[in-house]
């Protein structure tokens, strides 16, 4: 099942799946389920007879992020080999953990806000993963029975604020630098989250291109790590690292602009396209 958030003409969100090859969203919300969170918390990842839901074409409504109300969005820095290595960083020995805010979120077609107090905003094309069943101190072995699904985040960076400091939460939480979507694909629908090609471009030209194969901590050691430490709850999103090609790792260095087109696509999980815009003056 491919979960989704939609508006249709009285702007009001709604839980959705994508059915019959994405062309039209069923609305979940007539079944008790009022955004994608709730249906998360029922473990819901298929449907058995679409007739029962109102149906929507896909050209009359909005997608919006899946899930823009995660109760936490983790990150993952340095957890490609050949990222850390053009990030002139030496391998982590354990997970590198930050946090986007929430209020970074926005859906697929949504612009890219360019910041004016930033002069080196950056892409990151990664593969997330989305918690269904929480728990604390959850052994690597058992990460199947606590992955509802996968979906796709531009993990986009203001790198002139990231290096001016140790924390890269703020630098990386501007209002829009967290592009999602455009789907949750439940895990019944992936059969290897590790063998996924993932890949960038901006205006068509390819930028990154590589394979979640190469993640260095890969799903089930993060689900073990993170929850060594906090309790993993049900919507949390894991965004696992970007590979190498980051504008950052360039030379010379290539940063977004506004006016480009920037797309993410991840195997099995679809692309995730945002246009760059400047923030208007005040």
């Amino acid at each position: 099942m491919q979960l989704v958030t939609f508006s249709a003409g009285d702007g009001k969100l709604r839980s959705g799946a994508l059915l019959d090859d994405g062309k039209i969203v069923a609305d979940l919300s007539a079944a008790g389920y009022p955004d994608a969170l709730a249906v998360i918390h029922a473990g819901v990842s298929a449907i058995d007879n679409p007739a029962d839901y109102p149906g929507y074409n896909l050209s009359g409504i909005r997608l919006h992020a899946p899930l823009p109300n995660p109760p936490r969005l983790f990150a993952i820095g340095l957890n490609y080999r050949e990222h850390a290595i053009e990030s002139k960083m030496p391998f982590p020995d354990f997970p590198v953990v930050f946090f986007k805010l929430q209020t970074a979120i926005v859906g697929p077609g949504e612009p890219i806000v360019l910041p004016t107090n930033s002069t080196e905003p950056d892409y990151e094309a990664e593969f997330a993963f989305v918690i269904g069943k929480g728990g604390y101190r959850i052994p690597a072995a058992a990460w199947r029975d606590h992955v509802y699904g996968y979906t796709i985040v531009n993990d986009v960076s203001a790198r002139d604020i990231q290096r001016s400091t140790s924390q890269w939460s703020l630098a990386k939480s501007f209002p829009t630098f967290c592009p999602m979507g455009p789907a949750i694909v439940t895990a019944n629908e992936i059969a290897d989250p590790h063998s996924l090609a993932i890949g960038l471009s901006i205006d068509g030209e390819t930028l990154q291109n590589s394979n979640t194969r190469e993640l260095l901590f890969k799903v089930p050691d993060l689900i073990e790590y993170i929850s060594s430490i906090t309790p993993m709850l049900p919507g949390d999103v894991v965004s696992t690292g970007t590979p190498s090609g980051v504008g950052m790792g360039r030379n010379p260095k290539r940063w977004l602009k506004p006016g480009e087109t920037v797309t993410v696509t991840v195997e099995g999980l679809g692309s995730l396209t945002n246009p760059v815009v400047a923030e208007a003056a005040k």
